[in-house]
């Protein structure tokens, strides 16, 4: 048994090294040898787009034409009719933590665009996609979706429900399926079990409570004084206001903890999970939490201490699919889920929505209204 143990731990901590390493020494190459960005296709035409040509806060984020661009054989062109702001769309124009810039430009975005949430009308399809067609109305994932027109693959997007505004529908890709995902696929969550859900009145504690709920689980949300009645509203069996007391200090033990916030150390979690528990690391810490690896200090953590304890911890990215789209789109229109919207902005306005949410305030989603932007 030790000598496996010990066989564990050096692989995990030989791939913790390696996960910290790769992308500093990355960073440094192409620092001073960066790739040229791929050509898009255009059509000649533009549209109105927020775009970001520096890293930096909101206030680098405008409002300009920019070309309008075609379909690749396996996208789809969407008009866009809404859109909703995540912390994924923080950390972009942020470009931190800084790996997120190997991928997407070390000195500046090679993509001007930003966004990734959305719902609207498919205005083209590349040659080989063969589910959806000019006219349809859909929601999913997409490539700078606070636009006009945003690019889109058909795994990543499903038909909207008749019965959803594009308003909802915009709110749910990101924040929904991860939701799902951390519940089901990472916490294995059944029937009868204790689930916590720290920081429940975002956009993914919002979804959590009400999946959690809809599984069958006891439920307990930690959440801020003015937010305790909505989230009891939403499916709650108990809710924690963290302004009066710390759940990390109480004698109840959890099957399952989802950590939307990321504040409290792993010893301090691990305390009130059960001996066989799991936690589920899913966000934590604003746009300037740390510039090399961010949010993902707390996982490589996890990641090292997890040979010596038996409880789980990991963290999620979702995988946002046509599938689990399909799915979470149904428990909306049915009734089954509620979509909660604190504001909506204007296209023109995506700064100040950007702002709003890295102040960690905002009540479920905010939404970007892009129809208001071209409709008379």
């Amino acid at each position: 048994m030790k000598s496996g143990k010990k066989r564990r731990w050096g692989w995990k901590r030989i791939t913790a090294l390696i996960v910290l390493l790769i992308p500093i020494v990355g960073f440094t190459i192409l620092w001073f040898d960066e790739p040229e960005p791929l050509a898009n296709r255009t059509s000649g035409e533009t549209m109105q787009a927020i775009v970001y040509r520096a890293y930096g806060g909101p206030e680098v984020l405008r409002l300009e034409a920019i070309d309008k661009l075609l379909p690749l054989d396996t996208q789809i062109l969407v008009q866009v009719r809404a859109a909703s702001a995540n912390p994924l769309d923080w950390h972009y124009l942020h470009g931190t933590p800084y790996l997120m810039r190997l991928d997407g430009g070390v000195r500046k975005p090679h993509d001007p665009r930003i966004g990734t949430d959305f719902a609207g009308v498919v205005a083209a399809v590349g040659t080989r996609v063969t589910e959806f067609k000019p006219g349809d109305e859909v929601f999913g994932v997409g490539i700078g979706t606070f636009g006009e027109y945003a690019l889109a693959y058909e795994r990543r997007i499903a038909l909207k429900p008749a019965g959803l505004s594009f308003e909802q529908a915009a709110a749910i890709p990101i924040a929904a399926v991860t939701a799902l995902q951390s519940l089901r696929d990472k916490g294995k969550l059944a029937a009868g079990q204790k689930v916590l859900i720290n920081g429940s009145s975002g956009g993914v504690g919002t979804f959590a409570v009400q999946i959690a709920h809809l599984l069958g689980a006891k439920v307990t949300a930690v959440c801020s004084t003015r937010n305790v009645e909505m989230v009891r509203a939403l499916g709650a069996d108990h809710v924690i206001d963290y302004k009066r007391e710390d759940f990390t200090k109480g004698e109840a033990r959890y099957d399952l903890i989802v950590d939307n916030v990321g504040i409290h150390p792993l010893s301090d979690m691990r305390r009130v999970l059960k001996p066989q528990g799991i936690l589920v690391l899913v966000g934590g810490g604003g746009p300037d939490a740390g510039n090399w690896i961010g949010p993902l200090a707390r996982p490589l953590k996890a990641l090292v201490m997890s040979p010596f304890v038996e409880q789980e911890m990991s963290m999620l990215l979702a995988d946002v699919t046509r599938k689990e789209l399909t799915y979470l789109g149904g428990l909306v229109e049915s009734g089954q889920v509620k979509v909660v919207i604190d504001r909506t902005y204007p296209l023109a306005e995506v700064a100040e929505a950007i702002r709003y949410l890295e102040d960690g305030r905002a009540r479920g989603k905010v939404i970007i209204n892009v129809a208001a932007a071209t409709d008379p």
